[in-house]
């Protein structure tokens, strides 16, 4: 797995390449300049350290003033950050840190819209593995800024038995029991059911937490019923912003969306650049 200094570098040689042919050829190095970042519409920010990071990678030494903290909302058309360092690093930088920002910003803002939907509800809403490659951690950073909560990060750090374990293992009893004797007595076992008996059979197994899996209303109410609160209950598979509400009024403890990733938008922000002038 990358670092975020990895990831940057990465992102920067891809962008800028043996160099940018643009800036080189139009600004003199030492130049100084001065940059600010600015919100175009109504947003959630996130990333302001990935994009400091940005900059600093091209010139350690630039000047990097963030005027709001990530988690904050913001309106159009305020500045969110203030950059001063050599006019050719804000030029060679301007498009690698926005592109964090606008991406992890967009996640944000609609992870915050949608927890906003279900408060005082209870429910906690919940990511997916359904994240663009490369980018899980920062993704799932930015789902934790908009107020929302991780899932398991991959399949090393949490067990989930779903519906093709539950084929090649012979059954969810016999799924348990294997995944059981194998681990670790610290990590919880989640098993996904798709129907009634599946959810009476995980329960009988012992799983810690139960998935409800593409379930219709009716059924996630029985199932919540069956389970009565011996293990935590998930709600999954086909849910959109307009489902929230109804499936909150179920009585599940957990709702998980692929969408606060996989179908988030960008939001816009701009850079504006300038020479520094200052005597």
């Amino acid at each position: 797995m990358h670092t975020i200094e990895e990831f940057i570098q990465l992102a920067l040689k891809e962008d800028i390449g043996p160099g940018d042919i643009t800036t080189d050829n139009l600004v003199a190095p030492g130049t100084p300049g001065r940059g600010r970042i600015v919100a175009k519409q109504p947003l959630v920010l996130a990333g302001l350290a990935v994009a400091e990071k940005v900059f600093k990678a091209l010139e350690p030494q630039i000047v990097f003033e963030a005027l709001c903290a990530d988690g904050d909302r913001v309106a159009a058309g305020s500045t969110v950050v203030r950059v001063a360092g050599g006019l050719d690093t804000l030029l060679k930088g301007e498009r690698t840190a926005l592109n964090f920002l606008q991406r992890l910003s967009g996640i944000a803002t609609q992870a915050r819209e949608y927890v906003q939907t279900v408060s005082g509800s209870g429910v906690k809403l919940v990511d997916t593995r359904k994240t663009t490659p490369g980018w899980r951690v920062l993704e799932k950073y930015a789902v934790r800024v908009g107020g929302a909560h991780n899932h398991r990060m991959g399949l090393y750090d949490g067990v989930l038995i779903k519906d093709n374990h539950i084929a090649v293992a012979g059954g969810i009893t016999a799924a348990v029991d294997k995944a059981r004797r194998a681990i670790s007595h610290l990590v919880k076992v989640e098993v996904e059911a798709s129907t009634i008996e599946e959810v009476d059979e995980a329960l009988a197994a012992g799983a810690d937490i139960i998935m409800l899996d593409n379930m219709d209303l009716d059924q996630i109410r029985r199932s919540v019923k069956h389970i009565d609160k011996k293990a935590p209950v998930e709600v999954s598979g086909g849910v959109t912003r307009d489902r929230l509400k109804e499936l909150a009024a179920t009585g599940v403890d957990l709702i998980s969306i692929g969408a606060l990733t996989h179908s988030a938008v960008a939001v816009d922000l701009s850079m504006r650049i300038e020479p520094d002038t200052a005597p």
